[in-house]
């Protein structure tokens, strides 16, 4: 008995490392991406992917032929929301600090429904259904952040001092 529990044991651990192995650059980059952090320098990315990972393993055998990527995404997204929802709570009456990268410009939200659809080709209805949002708004927020990266808003004129005059 002992046996087949360590044999089974070491199977689900080579499952998962290979899964990791195919995986985890690609999950590691929606999370970046997520978190619009540089990608030499993510920490909020790497412990969001590392919770994704271990829920992944804890549910690990009872995927039953369901995709662990797509599980481990779906994790990885509502995490990153839930994350984000507690963090907008708490500097309410503060001012936010916007992220840096071509995503930065963008909410969190935004972000959110723009890496699942084109970084990740999650169909809409099953990003609105992850997210618990009617199909028509996920559509007016992928639209929204798309319109915001092709034409971003202009930055505000840098303020020149004047120079003293004699």
């Amino acid at each position: 008995m002992r046996e087949r529990h360590a044999v089974r044991g070491a199977r689900r651990a080579r499952e998962f490392e290979a899964f990791v192995a195919g995986a985890g650059g690609r999950l590691l980059h929606a999370a970046t991406l997520l978190t619009a952090e540089a990608p030499d320098g993510n920490p909020r990315a790497r412990r969001l992917l590392t919770l994704s990972l271990a829920h992944t393993y804890a549910c690990w055998d009872g995927l039953r032929g369901e995709d662990p990527y797509d599980r481990a995404r779906q994790y990885l997204a509502a995490r990153f929301a839930r994350e984000v929802w507690h963090r907008e709570r708490a500097v309410l009456g503060r001012p936010r600090r916007r992220p840096g990268g071509v995503l930065g410009g963008l909410t969190p939200q935004e972000r959110l429904v723009l890496v699942l659809r084109l970084y990740e080709g999650v169909a809409e209805e099953q990003v609105a259904a992850l997210l618990a949002l009617p199909v028509e708004r996920v559509r007016t927020v992928h639209d929204r952040a798309v319109a915001v990266l092709l034409h971003p808003p202009p930055k505000p004129a840098r303020r020149v001092a004047k120079a003293a005059t004699p």
